[in-house]
This record gives C-alpha cells, sequence and structure tokens, in this order.
C-alpha cells in the first residue's frame, strides 16, 4: 500500500486511488489531509476481486497528504485549478435556490430517463447523444432496474450478485455494473449535466424492492462509498416512496443513514406518488414533488423556505394513461409557471411509435417501446427546444428569480379570519368565510405570475389567460425596457422603452405570453 508519488489532479474533480485487496480484511479507511491542517476520512470499497478502491473528491487546492487511521503515509495530491474552468463543484442548496461550490447559479432544467442505464449500450449512448444537444442540465434515473409498462426488458448486469438460491446477495457488488454505472455518471458531468441518482423505487420483478431496512442499508453503504466522490450527483431516495413498504420512520432511518454516510454533503430529497415526503426532515436539502398542477409552488417554497423541483408534472406523450399524455405547449406551461415563482421544472416525454399503437389497438399484448421517459433513446416532442429556450432567458439573469406576484395565501386566510376588520371588502370576507380548499381553488384562478431578480428584472407570464391589456407593475425609481415574449413560437420584442411604474401593457389575446422589464444600465433614474 505504498505510493511515493505525488498525484495530480483538479479542485472540485474526481479522483480514483486503487489499492490491493486483502481477503477477510475490511476495506481501509484513508484520511485526507490538506496542507491547511483540515482532513476528511473517506472509506475504501471493493472494486473488483483482488482490489479495492478509494473515490477522493477534492475541494481545495494544494496539498493533500492520505494517510491510513494508523498515520501510515501512502502518497500525497497535489491539486489545482482546472484552466478551462470547466468545474464549479457540488450543487448546494442556498437559502430557496441552488448553485455551485464556486458561488456559481445552477438553474435545474431536468428531464427524466428512469432506466438508462439499464440498455444496450448502443441505446445509451444515443440517449448521451440526444442529451448533449438538449437543454436538459439535470436527469432523474434509477440505481436498480425498472419494471413497467414499454420497460420489460432484462439488463444485462445488475448491482450485485446473486447467491446459491438464486437471490441478489448485497454484500456482492457486480463490478461490471458499478463501472458501467460510474462511467455514464463521469459521462454527465463531462457534458455539465446533474446525476439525479433514484436509490429506491417500486416498479420491481427482481427483489430489490422487497430489501430488508438492513439490506437496505448494506446497499446504500457499497453504493455512497463509491458514488460520493462524484460531483454531479444527487441522491434521490425513493421514486414514489410511499407505494413502497418501509415506514415513515424507516424512510427517515434510511435518508439519515445516506446523509451520514456521505462526506461531501450532496443534495437530497425524496418524491412522491400521492402523500408529499417531510421536507422539514434534517436532512433533506429541498423539495422534490410529483403534482399535475403548479400553481401553488410559490405557496410550498414559503412554508418549506427550501429550494423546490417539480420533478414529476406530468409528461409530454400519447400514451393511456393521463400522468403521460399532455400537450407540448402545456409542458412548456408547467415550466414556465413554475419557475416564475421561484422553483424549477422538470420535463418527461413518452411518444408512442405509430408501429407501438398499430400493435396496440390490434390486440397485442406485452408490447415494448422505446420511450424517453423509460429508456431514452431520441426526443420526439415539441417541448424541449422551447425549454431551450426559457433557459436563455434565465441564464441570462443577474440572480435568480424570486415570486413577487400577487396571489391569495393561506396566511392572509388566516389573518382575515382571526381578525375579520382586517379585511379589504365583503369579497374578501366570503372567501375567508368558505373552508380553505375552497377558497384556495376559487382564487387560484386570480394568482399573478410575476417574478423579479432584485430590481434588475421583472418577468410575469399570462399563461393560459388571453388577455389583450394587462397591468405591469415596476418601480418608479428605475427606466426599464419592456419586451413581448411568445413562450411557443420563441420571439422576444422590445414593445415599451424607458418606462417604470405601473403600466397598462398591450397584449396579442393569447396565450402563452410574458413580459420581460429589463432595467437600463445607463438611464437608469427615472425621478430626481
Amino acid at each position: 500500500m505504498k505510493n511515493e508519488n505525488t498525484i495530480h489532479a483538479y479542485r472540485y474533480g474526481f479522483l480514483k486511488i486503487g489499492l490491493p485487496y486483502i481477503e477477510g480484511e475490511n476495506e481501509p479507511w484513508l484520511i485526507f489531509t490538506h496542507e491547511d491542517g483540515e482532513s476528511i476520512k473517506v472509506r475504501a470499497y471493493r472494486s473488483s476481486d483482488n482490489e479495492c478502491s478509494v473515490n477522493f473528491y477534492p475541494e481545495k487546492t494544494g496539498m493533500y497528504t492520505y494517510t491510513t487511521c494508523e498515520n501510515k503515509v501512502l502518497g500525497k495530491i497535489e491539486v489545482s485549478v482546472d484552466e478551462n474552468h470547466i468545474r464549479h463543484g457540488i450543487v448546494k442548496a442556498y437559502k430557496t435556490h441552488f448553485r455551485y461550490q464556486d458561488g456559481t447559479w445552477f438553474y435545474p432544467f431536468g428531464t427524466t430517463v428512469y432506466a438508462l442505464v439499464h440498455q444496450q449500450n448502443e441505446l445509451v449512448d444515443t440517449t448521451m447523444e440526444t442529451l448533449a444537444a438538449a437543454p436538459f442540465n439535470k436527469v432523474r434515473m434509477c440505481l436498480f432496474p425498472k419494471h413497467y409498462d414499454f420497460n420489460h426488458n432484462e439488463p444485462e448486469f445488475f448491482a450485485f450478485e446473486k447467491d446459491e438460491n438464486g437471490r441478489f446477495d448485497f454484500t456482492k457488488p457486480c463490478f461490471a455494473f458499478w463501472n458501467q454505472l460510474e462511467r455514464r455518471i463521469d459521462q454527465l458531468d463531462g457534458m455539465g449535466i446533474q446525476c439525479d441518482l433514484i436509490l429506491f423505487h417500486p416498479y420491481d420483478r427482481w427483489g430489490f424492492a422487497d430489501m430488508t431496512l438492513n439490506e437496505a442499508k448494506t446497499y446504500l453503504d457499497y453504493a455512497i462509498r463509491r458514488l460520493a466522490a462524484h460531483p454531479n450527483i444527487w441522491w434521490s431516495i425513493a421514486n414514489e416512496f410511499d407505494l413502497m413498504k418501509y415506514s415513515f420512520e424507516e424512510w427517515e432511518e434510511i435518508a439519515s443513514f445516506t446523509a451520514k454516510m456521505d462526506p461531501y454533503g450532496h443534495l437530497l430529497s425524496n418524491h412522491n406518488c400521492i402523500g408529499f415526503w417531510d421536507f422539514d426532515n434534517k436532512d433533506t436539502t429541498h423539495v422534490c414533488l410529483q403534482i399535475k398542477g403548479c400553481e401553488e409552488v410559490s405557496g410550498f417554497i414559503r412554508k418549506y423556505r427550501k429550494p423546490l423541483m417539480v420533478d414529476e408534472c406530468c409528461y409530454e406523450g400519447n400514451i393511456a394513461y393521463e400522468w403521460g399524455n399532455i400537450s407540448p405547449f402545456e409542458m412548456v406551461n408547467k415550466f414556465w409557471m413554475t419557475i416564475v415563482q421561484g422553483g424549477y421544472c422538470t420535463h418527461g416525454e413518452t411518444y408512442l411509435s405509430d408501429e407501438t399503437i398499430a400493435a396496440m389497438t390490434s390486440g397485442k399484448k406485452d408490447v415494448d417501446d422505446t420511450l424517453w421517459w423509460s429508456k431514452g433513446g431520441s426526443l420526439k416532442g415539441e417541448s424541449p427546444k422551447r425549454i431551450a429556450f426559457l433557459k436563455s432567458i434565465i441564464d441570462s439573469l443577474p440572480e435568480p428569480l424570486t415570486y413577487c406576484g400577487y396571489e391569495f395565501s393561506r396566511e392572509r386566510y388566516d389573518e382575515i379570519n382571526e381578525d375579520p376588520s382586517r379585511a379589504e371588502n365583503d369579497f374578501w370576507l366570503a372567501v375567508a368565510s368558505v373552508p380553505w380548499e375552497r377558497a384556495r381553488g376559487a382564487m387560484l384562478t386570480g394568482k399573478e405570475y410575476v417574478a423579479c431578480a432584485g430590481n434588475d428584472v421583472f418577468l410575469k407570464y399570462t399563461e393560459r389567460k388571453c388577455a389583450a391589456i394587462t397591468d405591469f407593475n415596476l418601480p418608479d425609481e428605475y427606466l426599464y425596457d419592456v419586451y413581448l415574449i411568445d413562450v411557443w413560437n420563441m420571439t422576444k420584442e422590445r414593445i415599451l422603452s424607458k418606462v417604470g411604474g405601473s403600466l397598462k401593457v398591450k397584449l396579442p389575446g393569447k396565450e402563452g405570453m410574458a413580459l420581460m422589464a429589463v432595467k437600463r444600465e445607463n438611464d437608469q433614474v427615472k425621478h430626481h
């Protein structure tokens, strides 16, 4: 275990150090000590029949020394800054948004390819080529294979080997699978894409959804030791956790175990089917929702005070299930609604081929197909290029968006109920007099989708309304140029210049329009 050479690495990169495996001994812990005296303890994992490895994530420039727990020096690592400046570090939660460790903002525009790494290499390669040209910078994907409609193929490799009884042994990793998984995670990282890795899910025919809690911890122990040093990992505890057999307390234990085992503090959340995860959970870094409507995103952000991902809002496609046949416009609409409320959204696509439709309508059963949402391949939908257009707008902002539109909040409802004299008029008294669920449903139709990036940019989205005129309220003390944005046709036209204060703005009278006010740099003070 002697290494007299100095290893060179990049800050915020990924480094694998090989060690001999000694039969009958536990994988060793190594201590990485920076020249400033700060150290981090990382445990090795079995990486082949005769070798174990330690994966290390260097967060600082300078010299690291790595030693055994008995203080035996094994080697040194000299860490420098990547001259191409492509590495920004792990994405972390910052207030209600996300940013890399170097302070660069990260605006997630996600997509879902559940069984990406369980397909044949040729199909995975095609998916990667598609992602390289797509606007998405986060991919939701499962560590275990998925058994569901249009996803019946048998993977070549599984995460663990089977025992003599044909049951998976969670103490015996399948090295071919983990090597393949790491290669794809690295490939995503090279494209600037975060890997939102789903650790558990209920759609299973192999026994992975039936692990005992101890088996689950054994699996997680290996997975986290092996994967945590990859900078682009997010831990998604489960897909639809509430459909699985673990109790809520056991899920909390799994979340706590995952967070404790990760020495680098990656993002962690949990995805629901019906009932939400407890996003006040101390190990949970951000909100992850499956919701069909996106009207209440701003309220959830206020409630939890964490970044929010709508990671499933239905899929653009044409399958029979109502969650997989929304229109391309509706997918784009959900992105705009979510982002203008200060949250972030994830895309999905479920288009059947003509051949599959013909086979299914002729009565054929067990029909399979390559749907993006399950297997990847190529994108067929019309929403991705419109999402790319939105992303270009958001990427141009000086800071993340904060929701600043009008909405009837639960706080306002409770306030009027506690003191009716605080209602502006009889209408608000009537609203507050009915149960909250009815009041909320009625008032969501009047919600205003307006966001701001400080005083520099204001963005108003009219969603499916077809108004010919709208109010646009800007600060009095600055001057702005106002642009009309057509979210479907991807056009941006300046319609007003040197304006501020309360405006009445003419619109085309069609859905999917937005207004963007940009503060003028050289002529910004309106009133003296």
